[in-house]
């Protein structure tokens, strides 16, 4: 039987693709970092300037700190409570109750909703000083609380809106609780363990592949996070909430510092990097797989 080679239908197939990588991320990727090195302008002629940039922002760009620290908390509210109120959720979902698939979809839809320029506005008008959040307050005679004006309440308002968009996060954990072995747990009740004590020992370590991927992806979409801080805070009060995608987008597109606004990119690019392989490097203490092996 004659072999037929497929091979120039396959690229055929895959060349959308190709055209699309190398167009719209490979040279955007490789152009960001040579414009890193000039004072590359909308208005004016591109020239080199070396590790000028670099400097500037590491030296006398007060903002940049400001930013890069508020960006560090925000991802630190954020992606926990993220991946803890994603478990809770997929662990009730993983029950058996009537009507569970209109739950699950029910739950799923502020992940499709949640990232939309619409539900920042509506989360802007909720925990505004005179929104409903606080009118509901008002009825349980709690104190007004000026969730977007005060720098300490600030940024947790934000967070809470990432951790209301838990549902990707949820579907993989609902997925992952899907195949822990009913064996295993029934076995752990057998010997007197009760639910709270078969969770952590049993539930919660084969859970830790997914926490981990959940944790890369979170944590790396955290650090971009440039819409909350735009349409909810404008990066106030006191640049509390000026996350450094405000800082970058600002700098490249209203102040017209195309080369300072790469080298910011290319040093965000670098954190999330330094982040990522912190923590691949500690997963081993604390991820576990059903064969004993290692990611």
């Amino acid at each position: 039987m004659k072999r037929t080679d497929h091979q120039p239908v396959a690229y055929l197939f895959i060349l959308p693709w190709i055209i699309g990588f190398l167009i719209f991320q490979l040279y955007p990727f490789v152009a960001s970092f040579v414009y890193s090195f000039t004072d590359f302008s909308l208005l004016k002629s591109m020239k080199f300037v070396g590790f000028k940039n670099y400097i500037q922002m590491f030296t006398r760009d007060r903002v940049f700190y400001k930013s890069l620290w508020a960006t560090v908390k925000y991802v630190l509210i954020a992606v926990p409570g993220k991946l803890v109120f994603a478990l809770i959720i997929a662990m009730i979902l993983n029950m058996k109750l009537k009507c569970i698939n209109f739950y699950r979809t029910v739950y799923y839809l502020p992940s499709i909703l949640g990232g939309s320029v619409a539900i920042s506005i509506l989360w802007k008008f909720l925990f505004s000083k005179n929104g409903t959040v606080n009118t509901f307050l008002a009825h349980l005679h709690i104190p007004a609380l000026d969730w977007l004006g005060s720098p300490n309440l600030a940024l947790v308002t934000m967070g809470l809106l990432v951790v209301w968009q838990f549902g990707s996060s949820m579907v993989l954990f609902l997925a992952a609780l899907k195949n822990v072995p009913a064996e295993l747990c029934e076995a752990a009740r057998v010997d007197g363990a009760g639910r709270i004590r078969t969770f952590f020992t049993i539930t919660l370590p084969l859970l830790t592949p997914t926490i981990f991927f959940n944790l890369i992806m979170q944590m790396i979409n955290a650090f971009k996070e440039f819409n909350a801080p735009f349409l909810i805070t404008k990066g106030g009060p006191l640049n509390s909430t000026y996350l450094y995608g405000m800082m970058v987008y600002e700098n490249a597109f209203q102040h017209s510092k195309m080369g300072y606004a790469s080298a910011q990119s290319w040093v965000l690019f670098m954190i999330i990097l330094v982040f990522t392989a912190l923590t691949f490097k500690s997963s081993p203490y604390w991820t576990f797989y059903e064969d004993g092996g290692e990611f």
